[in-house]
């Protein structure tokens, strides 16, 4: 409507006035309602043309959305394990920090487990005592086997060398004998060493291992019982928080509630998503300038900035299943999806996230008509463009001002 009263102002209003003054038709006796469209047919036809022009030009390079909010997300209170309820420790739409203890499960097998595996590493403790306690019997042995050898070996030597100084007290069959004592003694020696060498591997390594394995499992023992108590790993608010000692929460099907996050991009607090038609991805940039109002905040217009473009449309998006797909099928053509983030320092407080806005987005040319490079027709061009953008911030402020009477009269709600 706004368009069409500016055109006509160029059109219509100069067509009357040359047939009021220059040809001397007066309204409501040459022209009335019936003869309107015969006498300023020149004048409509081109208000008509130039309201679709302008219109166009407006929407093209001042794009507009009634699909804009400030989203957020909700994380789920889930458990790693199913489990039913001991404790509950905070209440719904409570406000709280990471870290917050949120509910606990019953945890007798997992204290049990906890139990088994203290257990198993003071066994294994005990087991060093023995250990070293069997590492001091093989070295006596193996000093034991020592001096056996040594002795044996003694005595072979010096009735060997008294056999052959051709003293006949001595008869071979002894001296083999002697010979056969020293073979076995070191034989002996070396099975106390082997038994020194077990022990030591069994201090400096098995046992080493075993109590390492019997840590391992209590840790883990450990971490299976702190699951059972499930905390907030982000700031929020607790949402739809309704558990109660005693209920069964299962993370495939049941969980506790949400959280919704109070900081950051997540909380719908910092930014704003808008979809642009797809004919605006040409026009749109990031740092491009925009606007807002929004229905938690009415009559209020919030000078916005686009902060990133979503190189895809959502539309297009394939998922592999058992049917081919057929593009007709997806006939409604998806939006360009921005992220518009306040110019200003605080310009979304008071903005519920989550609540429906308007968006207006506005090309900007003063750089390319101040850089020199542009024609005439270029020049003149982009100032029109820039100029209409006038033109769209109107119909924004006068969408602010009408919407909340459309929403609380006319919707019915």
């Amino acid at each position: 409507m706004l368009e069409v009263i500016l055109c006509s102002l160029f059109t219509i209003l100069p067509d009357y006035l040359f047939r009021k003054y220059r040809q001397g038709k007066r309204w409501g006796k040459e022209i009335t309602f019936f003869t309107m469209w015969y006498e300023l047919r020149w004048g409509i036809s081109a208000c008509i043309i130039l309201t679709i022009s302008l219109v166009t030009l407006i929407f093209y390079y001042h794009p507009s959305t009634t699909n804009a909010s400030p989203l957020f997300r909700t994380v789920s209170i889930l458990p790693e394990q199913s489990g039913r309820v001991q404790h509950v420790f905070v209440k719904n739409h409570q406000q709280i920090k990471a870290g917050t203890a949120i509910f606990s499960m019953y945890d007798q097998s997992q204290m049990a487990a906890i139990e088994r595996a203290e257990v198993q590493i003071k066994e294994v403790e005990a087991e060093f005592s023995t250990a070293y306690a069997q590492l001091d019997v093989a070295k006596s042995s193996v000093e034991q086997a020592k001096s056996a050898y040594m002795r044996a070996k003694n005595e072979y030597d010096r009735k060997k060398k008294l056999q052959l100084q051709g003293q006949h007290l001595i008869s071979a069959s002894e001296v083999q004998k002697l010979a056969d004592t020293v073979a076995i003694n070191k034989a002996g020696q070396s099975a106390a060493k082997a038994n020194q060498a077990i022990a030591q591997a069994t201090i400096d390594t098995i046992l080493p291992a075993k109590k390492a394995s019997a840590t391992e499992v209590l840790n883990s023992a450990i971490v299976e019982e702190g699951k059972r108590t499930v905390y907030a790993h982000i700031d929020g608010e607790l949402q739809q928080f309704t558990l109660q000692p005693g209920d069964f929460v299962n993370p495939m099907i049941r969980p506790a509630g949400i959280i919704v996050p109070t900081n950051g991009l997540a909380s719908g607090k910092e930014g704003v998503q808008a979809g642009f038609n797809q004919l605006a991805a040409g026009v749109l940039e990031v740092g491009t300038y925009a606007e807002i109002t929004c229905l938690s905040k009415p009559f209020t217009i919030i000078p916005m900035k686009i902060a990133s473009i979503q190189n895809v449309i959502a539309s297009g998006q394939l998922r592999t299943n058992e049917t081919l797909l057929d593009v007709q099928d997806r006939a409604k053509p998806g939006t360009l999806t921005v992220l518009l983030k306040p110019l200003y320092e605080g310009g979304l407080d008071g903005v519920v996230p989550g609540t429906k806005c308007l968006a207006n987005a506005y090309s900007y040319h003063h750089e390319l008509i101040a850089s020199g490079e542009l024609g005439t027709s270029e020049f003149i061009y982009y100032h029109m463009v820039d100029a209409v953008g006038f033109v769209h911030a109107i119909i924004l402020r006068l969408q602010a001002l009408l919407l909340p009477v459309q929403v609380l009269v006319f919707s019915g709600n």
